[in-house]
């Protein structure tokens, strides 16, 4: 008999086989949530590099990485640069909108994407794509809408625990590692 558990846990993973385009909130989910200002005022933002190598293997894999972010950081546009990020928006207080925009200017449809997000803010996206993920610690109600909740915290390897995921799921992820042994 399954149980609830693994038979979500059975759903999350045939939704996540389905996954052409994996798209990430920054704030709470690439990183830790917290803000640092400099003393210029800057904003300050720190990024795990687990979880950068994870948006790597994704995209070696084929499946294209995406950023939608509430928030605008010129250092986010040089950690996309660097990761290999296929499409990005920042400021975007309407995410529904740009899921809307990144899928016309992709060529996919949101039954081809997934989404990691932490907030209400993430609910017009999260309710729309295919696969949702959270981090640990999303609010309640968001948790609610979602398929998938990582056990690593946000901005500590949430990111690569869904990469690792996804590949998994689409039966790419066995195949990645044992290269790495070559």
């Amino acid at each position: 008999m399954t149980t609830p558990i693994e038979a979500a846990l059975k759903e999350a993973q045939q939704r996540a086989r389905d996954v052409r385009v994996m798209i990430f909130d920054v704030d709470g989910v690439l990183t830790d949530g917290r803000l640092y200002y400099g003393p210029e005022g800057e904003a300050l933002k720190v990024f795990h590099v687990l979880d950068g190598h994870g948006m790597k293997l994704l995209n070696s894999a084929g499946i294209r990485t995406a950023i939608i972010t509430g928030r605008s950081s010129p250092i986010l546009d040089k950690r996309a640069h660097d990761l290999g990020v296929a499409w990005m928006r920042q400021g975007q207080e309407t995410k529904g909108a740009a899921l809307i925009d990144l899928c016309k200017d992709l060529q996919v449809s949101p039954d081809e994407c997934g989404y990691m997000g932490d907030d209400i803010i993430d609910l017009p996206v999260l309710t729309r794509v295919r696969f949702a993920a959270a981090v640990p610690a999303a609010s309640a109600f968001v948790k609610q809408h979602v398929h998938w909740v990582a056990q690593a915290s946000g901005g500590m390897g949430a990111v690569r625990e869904v990469c690792n995921f996804i590949l998994a799921a689409q039966g790419k992820l066995d195949a990645i590692q044992q290269a790495f042994l070559e």
